[in-house]
């Protein structure tokens, strides 16, 4: 919000300069970014009219200009060729440093002495739209009326200041120049004179237009919404002093209506659009708009809308964006001499889906994100009537009006007590109550505090903390003393969960793997491939099409890393990601998704050379390997069973991982097809829900001692069907082996010759040892007759000698 402090001194007296004002408002939490001194620089150019005009002997280009400045005359020589005699142009004169930073000397121009230069626009740093139409290319042309001799600055507005406020959410109403007058009085003590409409509820006293009428079909979202009528129209530039002030406060000026809507929007904080009122078809309705409807807006861009925007339209067509931007089809044009000016109150809600899905903001967009006051719609149409009379821009006839249910006006206690217990101030009574008074809320003296009344505009006031925190900033936050925090002071902790993560990410960088960190985001069709779109969230705003869903799988996310690398000859990835999936089937989220911890990698290509170990290529056992290791670091046992999922992965070289019974993830090469399409064949993947390998980990050290008593080695060599798995005879076989078989391997796997087609070859070593004493062969024996026979019932198996 950009304040002229020019403007701002007609509503409240000021005392300090722009520099002190910024610090007291900065001070008192009205953040200033910047004061800009508008004008700096043209209080050395002065004032002067051409006298006379004659060609330069030397040169066809030149002129020769006697200037008058009023107590004296001066010769100037100038280039420019849109001057005649009378004009009342600016003049630096020697000595004068311009604002472009052009340093003013006497000098001689093809043999004439010229005392001086005549100034343009871009010389001064000025609105290249100023002064008389000729103006534009060439010298600054005054108007008649500018004295002789003074300087610019005078004539342009006394050197005027813009104070650039940086607002945060909380503070809607400083959008406003009455409510920043209010705060400057609150914190300065000044005296405020605002407008009498400021302080109304009511609208303009004019009857009601019989041809006019309103039409809320969504009262949700338009609380109130009232009409100006006004007649004889007459369309022409607004005055000096309203352009100067739009212009201070960064806004166009364009013609008296429009320029009127827009100086009272900035000074009353209030959004108004004017449509021309002979375009409009019968009743004015506030609606949604139809799901494919079109509306070409002023941008002169024609936009499709959908059933979440709000529109203004009248009984046949759209006519504008509710609080957004109006319609090319109602706009205000030189012929127009009837409009009617809308002033309401759209859901903050609403103006923020529509602008940000059509990429569309606006100064009324912004006022009605933040939230405006309800209760001074109509008493803002009041002011535009006032100011349209001022103006002789129109004669002002009825006004209209349609309210829902509006929300009461707050009222707050405060107590004295619980403000300087929560400050640890040691404010009186008295302090309080002028703090009161310098907001200028209402307020009763009740039970040993107050009962305040919070003023419709200031909508950030809500319970007692919010009255304290003012207290706070009137009092000066210097007054709130300097302490220590005091407490028991415990050892900081990881938590278990902070530990295993921290210990899992250390294991697997010592295993020769990268970590990445990714978006939570992925491209819905790659989260399809892997992940669960039916609890996929879809993005309302995404920052591009390929981060439009919250992710349901990690694996998308680092495999794109992957191929990134390879695809600029990295050619040996070893990476990992350990971060949050997130799943809801609720559609819209009115809570947080189901959020769980995953782990997941990608390897692929083949080690890098070295001297002390060969190269190897990357393949299922060296994802083995590595789970391995994660599950023997932490005390657990994992199960692979065959995939369920036969599109993710290789069916021959992959596997699903379970833990205690439970499916926790997947590992192995890509699917080939899958492969092909990321451009990562015979890549390796793996992921893994986090939250059973934190619930089962044990690091809990068991030591045991190394046993006195020699083990027994059998080997076992059975022949089964193709379709049974090695590692269900391998379980089985540990059970048949009981306490005594302390480890089976599994050493040869073979098809081929003599073993029939449908048939393969399981060769297993068994360990036996007992730990007190040496076990005899006749014991070894009969527990691997026990293993073969069981073996043989349950599978089927051969016993291949």
């Amino acid at each position: 919000m950009k304040v002229s402090l020019e403007w701002l001194r007609d509503y409240v007296d000021i005392d300090q300069t722009a520099e002190d004002l910024a610090e007291i408002l900065t001070r008192g939490g009205i953040e200033v970014g910047g004061v800009e001194h508008l004008h700096q620089g043209l209080d050395a150019v002065v004032v002067g009219e051409i006298a006379r005009m004659e060609r330069h002997p030397n040169a066809d280009k030149l002129w020769i200009c006697e200037v008058n400045l009023g107590d004296r005359s001066t010769t100037i020589v100038t280039g420019a060729q849109n001057l005649l005699v009378k004009d009342r142009i600016p003049v630096a004169l020697p000595g004068t440093t311009l604002p472009n930073g052009v340093h003013i000397e006497v000098s001689k121009l093809r043999g004439v002495e010229s005392s001086g230069m005549l100034c343009s626009t871009e010389e001064l740093h000025l609105d290249s739209e100023m002064g008389d139409p000729r103006s534009e290319g060439g010298i600054l042309i005054l108007g008649k009326d500018a004295p002789l001799g003074v300087t610019l600055d005078t004539v342009l507005g006394e050197g005027d200041c813009v104070l650039d406020l940086e607002l945060y959410p909380n503070r809607p109403d400083c959008l406003g120049m009455v409510n920043v007058a209010r705060e400057v009085a609150s914190l300065t003590g000044g005296a405020l004179h605002l407008p009498t409409w400021a302080e109304g509820t009511k609208g303009p006293d004019y009857p009601v237009d019989p041809n006019a009428r309103i039409v809320l079909d969504d009262p949700e979202l338009c609380r109130r919404y009232a009409g100006l009528v006004v007649e004889d129209v007459k369309i022409e530039p607004s005055p000096e002093w309203m352009q100067k002030r739009l212009k201070a406060a960064g806004v166009r000026p364009i013609s008296n209506i429009v320029d009127i809507t827009n100086y009272i929007m900035l000074e009353m904080g209030q959004p108004l659009h004017a449509f021309d009122r002979d375009a409009i078809a019968g009743a004015v309705h506030v609606r949604r708009a139809q799901a494919g409807e079109k509306l070409v807006t002023l941008d002169d861009l024609e936009r499709e809308l959908d059933p979440e925007m709000l529109l203004i339209a009248d009984d046949e067509k759209a006519l504008g964006l509710a609080g957004v931007m109006g319609g090319l089809n109602s706009e205000i044009t030189d012929s127009t001499k009837n409009i009617f000016v809308e002033s309401a109150h759209f859901s903050s809600v609403s103006i923020r889906r529509t602008s940000r899905r059509l990429g569309l903001r606006s100064e009324a967009s912004n006022r009605f994100e933040k939230g405006v006051n309800p209760h001074g719609v109509a008493a803002t149409l009041g002011r535009v009537a006032e100011l349209v009379i001022q103006l002789g821009a129109g004669k002002p006839v009825g006004f209209i009006e349609q309210a829902g249910q509006l929300s009461e006006h707050v009222a707050v206690s405060l107590t004295v007590e619980k403000t300087n217990a929560l400050l640890g101030t040691t404010l009186t009574e008295e302090e309080i109550t002028e703090v009161l008074k310098r907001l200028r809320f209402p307020y009763e003296e009740k039970d040993g505090g107050y009962e305040v009344q919070i003023p419709a505009y200031r909508s950030d006031i809500t319970i007692e903390e919010d009255l304290i925190e003012e207290v706070a900033r009137l009092t000066g936050y210097d007054r709130i003393p300097t302490t220590l925090p005091q407490g028991d002071q415990t050892q900081g902790r990881r938590t278990p969960e902070q530990e295993f993560k921290r210990t899992l990410r250390h294991l697997l960088v010592r295993l020769g793997l990268n970590e990445v960190m990714t978006y939570s985001f992925t491209r819905p069709d790659a989260d399809r491939q892997f992940g669960d779109m039916e609890q996929a969230i879809p993005l309302l705003n995404p920052l591009r099409e390929e981060l439009s869903v919250m992710r349901t799988a990690l694996l998308p996310s680092i495999m794109e890393i992957a191929a990134r690398n390879i695809s600029r000859r990295n050619l040996d990835i070893r990476l990992f990601e350990m971060g949050s999936i997130y799943k809801s089937k609720e559609r819209p989220l009115v809570k947080l998704p189901h959020e769980e911890l995953h782990l997941a990698g990608v390897i692929w290509g083949k080690s890098s050379r070295h001297w002390l170990t060969p190269v190897t290529e990357y393949d299922f056992y060296t994802v083995k390997g590595i789970l391995e290791e994660v599950a023997r670091e932490f005390g657990l046992e994992f199960e692979y069973r065959l995939p369920n999922n036969q599109e993710l992965t290789h069916p021959g070289r992959s596997a699903d991982i379970y833990l205690n019974g439970e499916k926790i993830g997947l590992m192995g090469e890509i699917h080939p097809a899958l492969g092909k399409e990321w451009e990562l064949e015979r890549a390796l993947i793996f992921e893994l829900a986090m939250v059973p390998l934190i619930e089962a980990g044990n690091r809990t050290i068991r030591a045991f001692s190394i046993p006195k008593f020699p083990a027994m080695q059998r080997d076992l060599a059975v022949v089964v069907s193709q379709e049974v798995s090695a590692q269900d005879v391998m379980k089985r076989i540990k059970e048949l082996g009981g306490e005594l078989l302390v480890q089976v391997n599994i050493f040869d796997v073979y098809t081929g010759k003599p073993i029939p087609e449908d048939r393969k070859s399981l060769a297993f070593a068994l360990k036996y040892q007992a730990l007190d004493r040496t076990l005899k062969d006749e014991e070894v024996n009969a527990l691997n007759q026990q293993v073969l026979e069981g073996i043989e019932k349950e599978f089927g198996a051969a016993w291949r000698k």
